[in-house]
């Protein structure tokens, strides 16, 4: 890619009209954000320099987390660099030898190795299936975690949490949430699901974010009691061992969260986006998942069909990405529509139209599709 990312961009030199970012609310390449950093630089100047405990953890890290509390409604937040270092901080550091963690089979890449990390006894449970989970969990003894995503990335789909909440609180267990790709799109003001769910902390003590999707800069967080904070910063490797994130990037993410807590209009827009991608590629006969979000999976099955749909509509400008095993099952190879605030009306009528154009591929044997 080259240029800023938006849903108009350059890929390898060639304009593409792009329905695959997790930008979600177009704030990546937002003029009110971008200005925000430039004011912060001659202030924070460039790099974190380093670790937080060390003298990287700026007073513009610091304004961040306590935002971060705020938006999210939670007593305390700590900044990580990623999401994927967060999850492996945080789960390593909440279970160990001797513990038992229990994860969805659809969670992140980076739950599943934050769980075999931590040297716990991991137990997977078949997605979204709470009352096998509950039965798992009154079978065991000892410390329990459960971690699930919020929305799930590839589906598109939200975990059920008010049972997940609920079996937790009966069971004994300590319920950690990843809404990546839920903070800024679900929930009242773009808050995420848990709160869309009506969660309280006491009922979702671990609640981690990324600010690289529907916030759109960069780095993640961890947000619940004082304890876990407090804890965190002892424990987590992740966020101790590591250079921090550039502080002026901490500014503009402020000043995104902002946005996105003040406006609800691109959220509406959005919203109106994923209804009518619905309800035209249902027309059109595609199998779409049962996801409200802006994660819009179209469900192929065979991976060279999948492909092969890809070329077609990259052949007529737009760029929607294959995903494959080993990212999803076996035999569930699909296009991952994702779309986003920033995307118009009659640029969502020209994925439609394209998918129109090549919705014979899809109908033909692996062989002919690759023809």
């Amino acid at each position: 890619m080259s240029g800023p990312q938006q849903p108009e961009l350059t890929a390898d030199g060639k304009p593409l009209l792009s329905f695959c970012s997790n930008d979600y609310l177009g704030l990546a390449n937002d003029a009110g954000n971008i200005e925000a950093l430039k004011q912060a630089l001659p202030e924070t100047g460039l790099g974190g320099a380093a670790s937080h405990l060390v003298c990287g953890h700026h007073e513009a890290h610091h304004q961040l987390e306590e935002r971060l509390a705020a938006f999210t409604r939670r007593s305390s937040a700590l900044f990580f660099s990623t999401g994927y270092m967060a999850n492996m901080g945080v789960i390593s550091a909440l279970v160990g030898r001797g513990d038992t963690v229990f994860s969805d089979k659809l969670n992140h890449a980076s739950i599943v190795d934050g769980c075999i990390l931590s040297r716990a006894r991991m137990r997977r449970y078949a997605h979204g299936d709470v009352a096998t989970l509950e039965t798992m969990l009154a079978n065991t003894d000892g410390h329990k975690v459960v971690v699930t995503d919020g929305v799930f990335s590839m589906d598109g789909d939200v975990a059920p949490l008010r049972e997940l909440a609920r079996v937790c609180r009966e069971q004994g267990a300590l319920l950690v949430v990843d809404d990546a790709h839920g903070l800024g799109v679900l929930g009242p003001q773009g808050r995420g699901s848990v709160l869309e769910a009506g969660l309280s902390e006491e009922e979702v003590p671990v609640l981690i974010g990324t600010l690289g999707k529907a916030v759109g800069t960069s780095g993640a967080f961890v947000a619940g009691p004082e304890w876990l904070t407090e804890y965190l910063v002892q424990k987590a490797r992740t966020y101790i061992y590591t250079t921090a994130m550039p502080p002026a990037l901490a500014v503009a993410t402020c000043a995104s969260l902002d946005r996105i807590e003040s406006d609800d209009a691109p959220r509406e827009h959005l919203n109106q986006l994923i209804a009518d991608f619905r309800s035209g590629a249902g027309r059109l006969g595609y199998e779409l998942m049962p996801s409200k979000t802006p994660i819009q999976p179209i469900m192929i099955g065979d991976n060279h069909t999948a492909l092969a749909l890809s070329r077609a509509l990259e052949a007529q400008g737009l760029l929607v990405t294959a995903i494959r095993p080993p990212t999803v099952p076996v035999g569930q190879a699909r296009l991952r529509v994702t779309l986003s605030a920033a995307h118009t009306t009659d640029q969502l009528k020209q994925l439609l139209a394209a998918l129109s154009k090549a919705r014979h591929l899809v109908e033909e044997t692996p062989e002919e599709a690759l023809q």
